[in-house]
């Protein structure tokens, strides 16, 4: 990822400079996890199931470990939350929390698909402000800096310019799909595993909504919310109200993500559209 430092009268603005050596280090920290992760993938993993029925590999734990070590060294200031680890309000007191999945896709991992990732995301003040998607089996590095843009492997993002929902193309809980497909004429497409890349493919032009049911977790989402929101798209509730991080209880509501025009369209369609009233799916 590289960063323009702002000039300034006296020189290169120091919070931007900060900012650029940050984000290197995050985009090499989370390419090195990633590797860790595609070694553990081509080689397989044990895997077993946690409390709430959601399943976790090794490679999860150990990118998770990696990740952690690598990260609290940038800045011990910054606090933790990941899928992975143990959760505590210590987290609640800090201007800065790292955000991580360290594999997004879980499921996709084990199936041996290429549809996971490690994600990571520095929120500040609840919204995140650097962000890091990395997909090792398609060796896509997803990365954006608020008010600095998004790229994939270095190229410019921006959303699809799309305005009508016909010919739309859509992903998300086979639920919603369906009971939009009775208002227009979308394309639907394949299930993507990882929520993050689902919305990243947003945020790319490949998908113009994804759906997300309500039970995603900060860590799903908050680097692909600014890697949409820095391609110029909105990842929003369904009211359209913008999503805050580092709460108490770090779960969101049902989601939808597109860009401008077919999100008003959407949200718009709230109070007379029942595909959003539709039961929760998995992610």
């Amino acid at each position: 990822m590289s960063v323009e430092p702002t000039s300034s009268p006296g020189g290169p603005d120091p919070a931007a400079m900060a900012m650029e050596i940050l984000a290197r280090q995050l985009t090499e920290t989370v390419t090195a996890a990633g590797g860790i992760a595609l070694a553990m993938f081509q080689s397989g993993v044990k895997s077993w199931t946690k409390g709430n029925n959601s399943p976790v590999t090794e490679a999860d734990m150990a990118v998770d470990a990696f990740l952690h070590r690598h990260l609290t060294a940038l800045d011990p200031g910054i606090g933790w939350l990941s899928e992975e680890s143990a959760d505590g309000p210590a987290r609640l007191g800090v201007e800065r929390l790292w955000v991580v999945d360290p594999i997004d896709g879980t499921r996709g991992f084990m199936a041996g698909g290429h549809d996971w990732a490690v994600s990571v995301a520095l929120v500040e003040l609840g919204r995140p402000i650097l962000a890091a998607l990395y997909a090792p089996a398609s060796d896509e590095m997803f990365t954006a800096v608020a008010g600095r843009g998004a790229a994939r492997n270095g190229v410019p993002l921006e959303v699809a310019p799309r305005r009508g929902l016909d010919g739309a193309k859509v992903a998300g809980p086979a639920a919603e799909i369906d009971l939009l497909s009775r208002r227009a004429a979308v394309e639907p497409l394949p299930r993507i595993r990882s929520l993050a890349l689902r919305l990243a493919r947003v945020a790319t032009g490949e998908i113009d909504i994804a759906f997300a049911a309500g039970n995603s977790n900060d860590w799903d989402l908050a680097a692909a919310d600014l890697i949409v929101h820095e391609a110029h798209g909105l990842l929003t509730t369904r009211e359209g109200t913008p999503l805050t991080y580092n709460a108490p209880e770090p779960r969101h509501p049902p989601l939808i993500c597109a860009g401008p025009a077919l999100h008003a369209a959407l949200v718009g369609a709230v109070p007379q559209t029942p595909f959003f009233n539709a039961s929760p799916d998995t992610q």
